[in-house]
């Protein structure tokens, strides 16, 4: 297994089919212009590869915020159905700790949906802590995916 920054949209591109499992109907030119937008605002992709088939990823943000300063957030933390308790999400969680700290953020940060208990359960076991709630308000329901 390799671990490796994708520095390009064209790198991040090539793992569409991981993103599948996630979201099925992520078309590639919603992926392709949604990374346009993303990549303009300070975001980057980790990846876990077994040979040439990415089995891990995470997108994430580097941001500021009054409370809290400089931080990290992951975004869209993917490990194929096949590799998972293999220890990926921990390879993944780590990197990102290790290079947050390196730039000097405060704190790293993700949003999960409250359903989702296993991921939490992960999370919790990474030191991650519940801390409020992400509210929304929905503007358009036919874009969310």
């Amino acid at each position: 297994m390799m671990l490796r920054e994708l520095t390009s949209k064209k790198e991040m591109l090539e793992n569409h089919a991981l993103l599948l499992e996630v979201y099925p109907n992520l078309t590639f030119k919603e992926y392709e212009n949604e990374l346009d937008t993303m990549l303009s605002n300070n975001y980057g992709q980790v990846g876990i590869f077994d040979g040439t088939r990415c089995v891990g990823l995470t997108g994430y943000w580097i941001g500021s915020k009054l409370w809290c300063g400089k931080y990290m957030e992951l975004d869209n933390v993917v490990v194929s159905k096949d590799y998972q308790r293999s220890g990926i999400g921990k390879k993944l969680f780590a990197y990102c700790e290790t290079k947050a700290k390196k730039m000097n953020c405060t704190m790293l940060a993700l949003d999960s949906y409250s359903d989702n208990f296993e991921a939490h359960k992960f999370f919790y076991a990474q030191n991650y802590i519940p801390r409020g709630f992400h509210f929304i308000n929905v503007l358009d329901k036919s874009k969310v995916r």
